[in-house]
């Protein structure tokens, strides 16, 4: 895309902050906030740039075994190379070739991160050669029997390697600053398709072996695999959707608006790298919306709503192509780095898809979640800052509204104060210039004063008493370092919300809820309009509501979980099935999680959501139960 031309000569200062930037990260002195703590791999020594993989599915004992073989640069003459495992059996390992063993061993296991692989090399040696085999305990997968697939006959399997999860399933430098190819051959049962974060075949093998190439560089965290029934629809000449044949068509319809999407992203932050984008449907026991890993979107079945309502899900694995894919944060304490720019361009192109209206309910959606998050951990909590310190902590404590949704803020702000034109051509340039590259905060940091803080003082209009200094209004350093929130974020204004509020102080006034104004209302306004109930709602209101729009019978996932911690709150016992079917039929934790935590709140609650929870429990993955365990003071 061409630069405008008020911007182009900043270009020769971008390309000098950014030579400045790829020489210091070749330093060898690298800074404490710069150091991985969520990895044991002698990543600063020894780097790994590609592996093979071959390896042989047995779903009647839930374990992969094979072979990891793995090609580095030795940049300091090490004799050992360092690997993440947890959970592994490691039988062997040889050198090179294969033809000579070598000696290893493994450290002590550490909670979230297992255990240190290390090897034995020469300063010549290129690659070694890791035999190995999973636990049935392995994290990162989760194997399904047939019933808790859509079509009930055959077994699946789905990995989760982020944050920290790729070890659990391949012996590997699991860190995010570090980047590589890899080749893969999978074998699996017959009669069953294999896809992986890679190129991949659109029909299955007859003999059910599978071979994949990556040729992008990726963190570990984004490898990918799953295996089982499903078929393969294109969208376009190259998007296109997996999913179990029985939901096949519907997820292909749902879909349908990705490539606009794609175009959208395209006209703003520059051309799409990555070949092919397709979304696998999940079962829905997957823990999450959405997993961006390359090329191969993971998605939860439960936004085939059926209107098309929430592709905004969508738009963010889409968006995360260019920021966390492309552009990655170093190490886990600035997650933000990939989620709050992924979040900020998913209304982006959402906006330029569907329009400012819409957009400006994500956003407004967006702040009230944010709000909220706040004042849920206290604004002077040092986990409400984007740059965290996640040392001796699981990275998965950093992943909440914070790194999405102020992150998100924070580049609103800058777009509001420097211009959206002037802040995409920045953004555009930022992906460029570093792309397949990994980035900090400080960094971040350096590049935004370097190119756009050149002039330090802000153009303002004539009339205006004096200069406004940019550097000041912007309040980076508070922005990223600062707890809480400054006072320079962004208000979101949406008119759509402030005719459902209307309608909200009508019905409170006395009008029947079947005289409201809900006409050509999306999942949004519903939205909008459940979060915004009076906390005091009567039995009768829940009656008359759910009677009016059929909450609890409704197929969309969330506004059926916005309803049920009305449900929850109100004793509103008629949607007690509901909830009971909901916590059964899907693991996504972002509904199970505020649902446990509400039943939690009542001695009588926490004896339903126990019993819920007996059954529901083994057909959740590791990340959801792992979380709701501690909510229900679960004990095996």
């Amino acid at each position: 895309m061409k630069i405008r031309n008020h911007y182009t000569k900043l270009m020769f200062a971008s390309l000098l902050v950014c030579l400045i930037f790829i020489a210091g990260c070749a330093s060898e002195d690298v800074p404490d906030h710069d150091v991985d703590v969520h990895t044991f791999a002698n990543v600063d020594d020894v780097v790994v740039t590609h592996m093979d993989l071959d390896m042989a599915l047995n779903f009647d004992d839930q374990i992969i075994s094979g072979r990891a073989s793995l090609q580095f640069n030795n940049l300091t003459g090490s004799e050992e190379i360092v690997l993440d495992t947890r959970d592994l059996t490691i039988e062997r390992v040889t050198l090179d070739d294969g033809g000579e063993e070598t000696e290893f061993s493994l450290g002590e296991f550490v909670d979230y991160l297992g255990q240190p692989l290390t090897i034995s090399i020469t300063p010549e040696t290129e690659k070694v050669n890791v035999y190995y085999e999973t636990s049935p305990e392995a994290a990162a997968l989760q194997w399904l029997e047939p019933e808790q697939t859509a079509g009930g006959e055959h077994p699946f399997l789905f990995t989760q390697s982020q944050a920290v999860l790729a070890r659990t399933w391949v012996p590997c430098q699991d860190a995010p600053g570090r980047r590589i190819t890899y080749n893969a051959r999978v074998e699996v049962p017959e009669g069953l398709m294999a896809v992986m974060s890679a190129e991949n075949q659109q029909e299955r093998s007859p003999d059910g072996v599978y071979e994949f190439t990556m040729p992008q560089t990726i963190p570990t965290y984004l490898l990918a695999l799953s295996v089982g029934d499903f078929d393969y629809s294109p969208l376009s000449d190259r998007i296109g959707v997996y999913a179990e044949p029985e939901i096949l068509e519907d997820a292909a319809w749902e879909f349908a608006d990705t490539e606009e999407m794609m175009k959208a992203a395209e006209n703003m932050y520059g051309a799409y790298r990555w070949g092919q984008y397709d979304i696998m449907v999940l079962p829905p026991s997957f823990p999450f919306g959405g997993m961006e890993n390359a090329r191969l979107t993971f998605v939860t079945p439960t936004i085939i709503a059926g209107d098309r309502s929430l592709l905004s899900l969508i738009a963010h694995e889409l968006a995360h192509s260019w920021a966390g894919n492309l552009v990655t944060m170093a190490t886990w304490n600035d997650f933000w780095i990939n989620e709050g720019f992924t979040s900020y361009m998913t209304n982006r192109i959402m906006e330029e898809v569907y329009g400012r209206d819409y957009a400006e309910m994500l956003w407004h959606l967006d702040y009230q979640e944010l709000i909220a998050t706040i004042e849920e951990m206290g604004e002077d909590n040092p986990d409400t800052r984007l740059h965290l310190d996640l040392k001796g902590r699981d990275p998965d404590d950093g992943m909440t509204a914070i790194a999405y949704i102020k992150g998100a803020f924070f580049l609103k702000m800058l777009e509001n104060n420097l211009g959206r034109e002037r802040f995409d051509d920045f953004l555009l340039q930022y992906f460029n210039s570093f792309a397949f590259q990994t980035m900090t905060s400080e960094a971040f940091l350096s590049y935004f004063r370097g190119i756009v803080l050149e002039d330090p003082v802000r153009e303002v209009p004539a009339d205006d008493m004096e200069e406004i200094d940019l550097e000041e209004q912007l309040k980076l350093d508070e922005w990223v370092y600062g707890t809480g929130l400054p006072d320079n974020c962004p208000v979101i204004h949406s008119d759509e919300f402030a005719k459902v509020e209307d309608q909200i102080d009508s019905w409170i006034a006395g009008t029947d809820a079947s005289d409201m104004e809900v006409e050509n209302w999306t999942t949004h306004h519903w939205l909008h309009f459940l979060m915004n109930l009076s906390e005091e709602l009567s039995h009768e209101q829940m009656v008359e509501l759910d009677n009016t729009f059929n909450f609890t019978e409704t197929e969309n996932s969330e506004i059926l979980n916005a309803w049920l911690l009305h449900a929850i709150e109100h004793r509103y016992e008629e949607a007690y099935p509901a909830l009971e079917e909901f916590l059964l039929s899907q693991g996504r934790r972002k509904f199970l999680m505020p649902l446990y935590s509400k039943l939690a709140e009542t001695p009588e609650g926490m004896e339903m959501a126990q019993e819920i929870y007996r059954e529901a429990r083994p057909t959740y993955h590791p990340i959801s139960y792992q979380s709701i365990d501690e909510v229900l003071d679960w004990q095996n």
